[in-house]
């Protein structure tokens, strides 16, 4: 039983932190698209970003930031413009944006991380954004999470956020977390942005090694069509305020503070596979019997990402053979005939041979989880086990539909 409880309030639970989000006029739909999440003292900082190597400005901005070891006090997150592959011009703009939040706070422009997502190749509108700096700024609410979530969506259907609290020291510690993506979604950062705020005292170094653990079990786990963006981010603050007993080294209220951010994370990644573009169901593939867990993270990864496979979860095809395929081109050595492979309680495939089954019932289990979209009763679970080691891994996705096609056939046009 998770030593944790849900509670509301997403990115602004803990204590000591704000956040709003508001309308500048980045996005053509006129829908909100600038957020700032304001921390009320210095907090450390952590962050995982994207693999690619053609790279938004406001990631290698955070990323010097973060080895500079600079403590931070504000995320500002503008949408509409991803300010990726905009050349030195693009970078200048990552400045100003810094500092025009920096003086209008009254805070180093040092302590402010930067995220964007939008369209690539697009700089970021500065005129407006500086006009709705002051704005933004006013609206800065201890209740604003659910306003800056909705600013930095884009093809997202619905929102994202979490917050959660257990107990260190006697005294009550919460994380929080809001994320958006839809499309654009694969293992290595997959386009995705994530800000997690908490209130416990931890040492940098750890707070980061715990989010890069935690960001493998969670967004490095998720793929909704096998395109890494140039923008993603996770971004984490830990700013003290819940005034427990630091925590420097590896230990029990470590392991307890690394569960909680990695379900924060979890929830945060589930939400956006299933909210994949033109999705309409979540899918879950559990790999047991691997060597190690990244081997078995790996295979659920290569299921969850095979096109194959997706598109048969969306015509409601219990496809098993293309499950098989999936795992066996997935890079990780294992004997076939240990090969057992499940859909929901359906088993297909067991120690490499085929099984008779109800074939019909399996496609009304997926028939039945399409019609749960958005639901908790929306997930297709597809287990498979490659033998007798202890690695376990977990990887999400969603179907692939027809939809997905016309939604980025379209997307800047």
């Amino acid at each position: 039983m998770a030593d944790w409880h849900e509670i509301t309030g997403g990115i602004t639970a803990p204590r000591g932190y704000r956040a709003a989000g508001i309308t500048a006029g980045l996005k053509p739909s006129g829908l909100p698209d600038l957020a700032l999440i304001l921390s009320d003292v210095e907090a450390i900082a952590a962050g995982v970003f994207t693999t690619s190597q053609v790279r938004a400005a406001c990631v290698d901005y955070c990323r010097q930031r973060l080895q500079a070891k600079q403590n931070t006090r504000a995320i500002l997150c503008n949408a509409g413009q991803a300010n990726a592959a905009t050349g030195t011009q693009g970078w200048f703009d990552a400045l100003e944006s810094a500092m025009t939040v920096a003086q209008a706070l009254n805070i180093p422009s040092e302590s402010v991380l930067l995220a964007s997502t939008g369209v690539i190749g697009q700089r970021i509108k500065m005129d407006k954004l500086k006009a709705g700096i002051p704005q933004l700024i006013a609206a800065l609410s201890e209740t604003g999470s659910d306003a800056a979530a909705g600013a930095i969506i884009t093809t997202d259907l619905v929102t994202k956020s979490i917050a959660l609290e257990t107990t260190i020291g006697d005294r009550p510690v919460r994380i929080g977390g809001i994320a958006k993506g839809s499309g654009m979604i694969h293992p290595n950062m997959a386009t995705m942005l994530a800000f997690v705020t908490c209130d416990a005292v931890v040492s940098p170094a750890l707070w980061q090694q715990m989010l890069s653990r935690a960001a493998d079990r969670s967004f490095n786990s998720i793929t909704v069509d096998g395109d890494t963006s140039t923008n993603d981010s996770l971004i984490a603050l830990a700013n003290g305020q819940s005034r427990t007993p630091a925590i420097i080294e590896i230990g029990p209220e470590a392991e307890k503070l690394e569960a909680m951010l990695t379900a924060v994370c979890q929830h945060l990644a589930k939400a956006i596979a299933r909210d994949g573009e033109g999705a309409t169901c979540l899918m879950e593939v559990q790999v047991t019997g691997a060597h190690d867990e990244t081997s078995a993270r790996q295979i659920a990864k290569t299921i969850a990402g095979s096109s194959l496979v997706k598109s048969a979860i969306f015509g409601r095809d219990p496809n098993w053979g293309r499950i098989a395929a999936a795992a066996g081109r997935a890079g990780v050595p294992f004997e076939q005939e240990n090969l057992q492979i499940k859909l929901g309680d359906f088993l297909l495939l067991e120690n490499g041979q085929p099984l008779s089954f109800d074939r019909a019932a399996a496609s009304a289990y997926l028939k039945q989880a399409a019609a749960g979209a958005y639901l908790k009763e929306d997930t297709v679970l597809i287990s498979v086990s490659v033998g007798n080691g202890y690695g376990t891994g977990k990887a999400w996705g969603c179907d692939l539909s027809y939809d997905y096609v016309k939604i980025n056939a379209e997307y800047t046009t």
